[in-house]
């Protein structure tokens, strides 16, 4: 039976989204396929679906999200009434819960509706989708006594209307009152109640944002610097240097077009990093000549520069009433506004209440979401040697909007500040340090500690102060001396550049007797685990018997149960051969050394995984059609066969994930993603989390 959750509220000016958005990510943890339906909608398309459909890749058909526009629902209440509205739309819910698990209802938005007795109308249309509820109420501007009293309200209204309320929100309280409203909130109710503040970086519109607003033309400026934040607006009309001082992080400078010097000023400001901007807009209609446009382009790679015909008055009243929205455009939003529910909702909590069945399968997303998920829960700190690459910047920013973990980024801190800047991405989180190798005091105490762990190679003080200064190795001596929990690196540097630092510094563990590589192939319902597929080239059969033991180690840690499959081109005693003998030695040291184990081999890829192939090769083996730990005979057939799966079966490959080493190192493909490093990145926490890896 379909169990759904009803997003509903009180009011216009909640913020729902944000809950909407996280309850969609909570839900999305448990199930493979969850349905959107919104009973009630405006003719515009609707942002918040977008951001869903987009975010979650959704397959539904949009036809089936929506119940009926908010004109059409009014006359109908008006002609036929409350009961012929209500059949209506139930009957829209019921063609979307037929083909879902689990269906998340968006109530509708208090905002030019039309619609008498709006909350009933949301509490009838709950009851009869049987559907639980979560109620959001807005509490800006309002004190903490008041904050709970419209909650207490809220509560009152839906369970008097027969409503199943499981948990209530109170949005966008001003972070003063939110300790108090909790407090006096925890004695007055008998369901949860989550407080979150008011986050200025959600109400702050994109610079694509106001673009659209006021219709301005883009004179410079490219995708992400459009994707920026307006933090706030800055009208310039004194001198430069009056002017300047009063520049803000993340502001858009409105001036006239006509004031060159405080365009140019502006964006070396933003140059220098002192501060970073988000932008210029230009009014009056004018526009700087080709020159200044020229030299701007060249100060400020990126930065946009727009203009509109109207005065400052008119156009700071367009700006002030525009507030920053949630939708597909806003990514960066979107992490921000899911690390603020998570941050502020007892998410274990919730998902219990929600009473949502976990499924079977296993999706991408799935483990994707449980792997920053258990990440968070006991954070750590990785330290990023590549901190100047916008990828990594990028992905430093979804993990510190979601909480996922502390960072720490190598390099020059002037130009790691400088890209930051020009990508709209503000480091002042206490969660992230900047460390440039070269001028830090820790490299002469790296360089003592490396010439000692070097000697018998002959590495001087001298040598290894030059070494040290590398970023691969600087973030590899953190890790060792316990400044940081574990590293990730390879976007721009080689496999060897990553791991070589690893195995002079940190070392193999001492129940290990090489250090391997595993990929987590997470297919469309389950995921499995590939080794040795990024390291070793040919292990021999003891290698083998290793990489498989580590592997089982590795899938267990990430709640994958370790059925092993030792593959080989022949199954059973079919084949002969150096290469089967191989496979089949390391089969028999494996069982030897790990009776616990559920293993097979040699074994064919197919009959590993298909149980149709292996009832007719291997019938009655508890791993043959059902293996979960593929290992590879060796790296050219590990390797091609991950990117094989990849490309063909649309599998997201989450590694390589590096085991054996006393400390987590993991290595990225130069061609990583930003979600890739996300992922990386929290796999490496969630490693750093036990002792063993």
């Amino acid at each position: 039976m379909t169990r759904s959750v009803y997003v509903t509220g009180i009011g216009r000016g909640d913020g729902r989204q944000v809950v909407e958005l996280g309850v969609m990510e909570l839900l999305t943890r448990q199930v493979d396929r969850v349905g959107i339906y919104r009973p009630l909608v405006h003719d515009a398309p609707d942002r918040i679906f977008e951001l869903l459909r987009s975010r979650y890749r959704l397959a539904q058909d949009e036809g089936t999200v929506f119940g009926m526009g908010y004109e059409e629902a009014a006359a109908l209440q008006a002609e036929q009434g409350q009961e012929a509205l209500t059949a209506r739309l139930v009957e829209g819910y019921l063609r979307v819960a037929e083909s879902f698990e689990t269906v998340l209802i968006l109530g509708s938005d208090f905002a030019d509706t039309n619609l008498p007795a709006e909350l009933g109308v949301n509490a009838r249309l709950a009851n009869e989708c049987g559907a639980s509820v979560l109620a959001v109420i807005g509490g800006r501007e309002q004190s903490a006594e008041s904050v709970a009293a419209e909650v207490r309200n809220a509560h009152h209204a839906y369970t008097n209307l027969g409503c199943d309320v499981i948990a209530l929100v109170a949005n966008r309280v001003d972070p003063g009152e939110v300790e108090e409203a909790a407090e006096l909130l925890r004695r007055a109710l008998d369901v949860p109640v989550y407080v979150l503040p008011e986050e200025p970086a959600l109400s702050a519109p994109t610079v694509s944002q106001i673009v659209e607003h006021l219709g301005a033309e883009v004179l410079l400026g490219d995708e992400a610097g459009l994707a920026r934040d307006a933090m706030g607006f800055v009208f310039g009309g004194a001198m430069l240097p009056t002017f300047l001082p009063a520049l803000t992080p993340g502001c858009v400078v409105v001036t006239p077009g006509d004031r060159a010097d405080l365009i140019i000023g502006s964006l070396a400001a933003h140059s220098a990093g002192s501060p970073p901007i988000a932008g210029v807009l230009l009014t009056l209609d004018e526009k700087p000549g080709p020159d200044i446009l020229a030299l701007a382009d060249r100060l400020a790679p990126g930065t946009p520069v727009i203009a509109v015909a109207t005065g400052s008055f008119p156009t700071a009243a367009g700006l002030f009433t525009l507030d920053g929205k949630l939708g597909a455009g806003t990514p960066r939003k979107a992490e921000t506004a899911l690390g603020l529910f998570e941050t502020h909702v007892d998410t274990a909590e919730l998902t219990e209440r929600f009473s949502v069945a976990r499924s079977e399968r296993v999706t991408p997303m799935m483990f994707e979401h449980a792997l920053l998920e258990r990440a968070r829960a006991d954070k750590r700190r990785i330290v990023l040697p590549e901190g100047g690459e916008e990828r990594i910047l990028r992905a430093a920013e979804v993990l510190l909007r979601r909480g996922v973990c502390d960072l720490t980024l190598l390099g020059d801190e002037a130009a790691i500040r400088k890209k930051a800047g020009d990508l709209g991405i503000v480091l002042d989180d206490p969660a992230v340090l900047v460390i440039d190798p070269q001028t830090s005091p820790l490299r002469e105490r790296f360089a003592e500690l490396y010439a000692r762990l070097r000697a018998h190679k002959g590495v001087s003080f001298e040598l290894a102060y030059d070494i040290v200064a590398d970023v691969s190795y600087f973030g590899t001596l953190m890790v060792q001396e316990g400044l940081a929990d574990g590293m990730v690196s390879g976007a721009v540097h080689s496999t060897a550049a990553t791991i070589r630092p690893a195995f002079e510094i940190i070392k193999t563990r001492p129940d290990a007797a090489i250090v391997s590589s595993v990929f987590f192939m997470c297919l469309a319902d389950k995921v499995l685990v590939y080794g040795d597929c990024a390291v070793n080239p040919d292990p021999d059969a003891e290698q083998l018997a290793d990489i498989a033991v580590q592997a089982a180690g590795t899938a267990a840690r990430f709640d994958v149960e370790p059925r092993i499959a030792m593959l080989s081109y022949s199954t059973g005693t079919s084949g002969t051969g150096a290469d089967v003998d191989k496979v089949r030695t390391a089969t028999e040291l494996l069982r030897a050394r790990r009776p616990d184990l559920l293993v097979e081999g040699p074994i064919q890829y197919d009959a590993a995984v298909s149980p149709t192939v292996a009832a007719a090769k291997l019938p009655g083996s508890p791993v043959a059609g059902q293996a979960t730990v593929l290992i590879f005979p060796d790296l050219n057939t590990g390797n091609n066969t991950y990117k094989a799966v990849q490309r063909s079966a649309g599998a997201v490959a989450v590694g390589p994930v590096m085991q054996g080493l006393r400390k987590p190192v993991n290595d990225l493909s130069r061609g990583a993603l930003v979600q890739d490093i996300v992922n990386t990145v929290a796999i490496t926490a969630i490693q750093a989390q036990g002792d063993g890896q």
